[in-house]
């Protein structure tokens, strides 16, 4: 198994979250094996037994999304056994996956957003600008929370209004910045210099000047958008990509361009803005047609 982690974190280039999800996957999956049929090695495990624990898991009212997730790690870990050798055959190609619901991704109003970054009186200080910046990046760009706090101060290209950032497989895109958030971008490197002068490290520093952490951005964001939505689903890092590429398509962006700025790999996952944008147009018929 530690082989088949060190594979996502250096060959396949995992975030650390997503290694962390497929440890806790495949020891439950482990513990499984263990106390139900008395296997220690999970490289020895038939399609019978994956797809016993599979039903135990919907048994258990798990989230579809969930179960989907698990199944996806032995997807992962018994082709990885099958390439180096370590198994004939491959015990998932008989299993399939529970179906999931389609879900549309939660993201805020344009209304609401824009009240929020323009008439919210952020402090001047460090934290204040910092906040200020994260929610405007977010928004501003659409890029994942763990690309924003990867961004690093060489990263950035002010005259050129632009930010390079890293995103799935190490792979690096260029992001256009709007005016506004090139404005708050300066006041914050300002502050920072002011606050911490030369600190080597990320863009986004805490309050004690160290790099910026994914419970922190989480924290920021919750208590801001906390104010403009009641929404948990809302008040997510998430939701302002979501939104940032909402929005981009209701102003008539096309699809292929909203793809490369979000730094999707294809076009495929990208076409759920367009069932965000149907399900708008479907609301607007719904109140205004004297039919509907």
């Amino acid at each position: 198994m530690e082989a088949f982690f060190d594979f996502l974190r250096f060959e396949r280039r995992y975030s650390p979250h997503t290694v962390i999800s497929y440890q806790t996957d495949l020891g439950q999956f482990s513990a499984y094996l263990k106390s139900a049929h008395d296997l220690a090695e999970p490289a020895q495990a038939t399609h019978h037994l994956i797809r016993g624990w599979v039903v135990e898991l919907m048994e258990q009212e798990l989230d579809p999304r969930t179960v989907n997730r698990k199944v996806a790690c032995l997807r992962s870990y018994y082709k990885f056994l099958l390439r180096n050798g370590q198994i004939a055959s491959n015990p998932m190609l008989r299993i399939k996956a529970p179906k999931m619901a389609k879900k549309l991704p939660e993201f805020v109003a344009e209304d609401a957003l824009n009240g929020l970054l323009n008439n919210f009186a952020f402090t001047e200080d460090f934290a204040g600008r910092r906040d200020q910046l994260v929610l405007e990046l977010l928004y501003g760009t659409g890029i994942r929370l763990s690309e924003l706090i990867g961004i690093m101060p060489d990263d950035l290209s002010l005259p050129g209004r632009t930010v390079r950032v890293t995103g799935k497989g190490n792979k690096q895109r260029i992001v256009p910045l709007n005016p506004s958030l090139l404005l708050v971008l300066e006041r914050y490197l300002a502050c920072r210099a002011r606050e911490f002068g030369p600190v080597a490290g990320p863009l986004l520093l805490t309050d004690k000047g160290e790099p910026m952490y994914e419970k922190f951005v989480y924290r920021t964001v919750k208590h801001y958008l906390g104010q403009i939505t009641t929404s948990a689903a809302q008040q997510h890092p998430h939701a302002l990509r979501h939104a940032f590429a909402t929005h981009l398509l209701g102003k008539g962006a096309d699809l292929n361009s909203i793809k490369e700025l979000l730094g999707h790999a294809s076009l495929a996952a990208t076409q759920v803005y367009t069932h965000l944008s149907v399900e708008r147009l479907k609301s607007v018929f719904d109140q205004a047609h004297p039919r509907a």
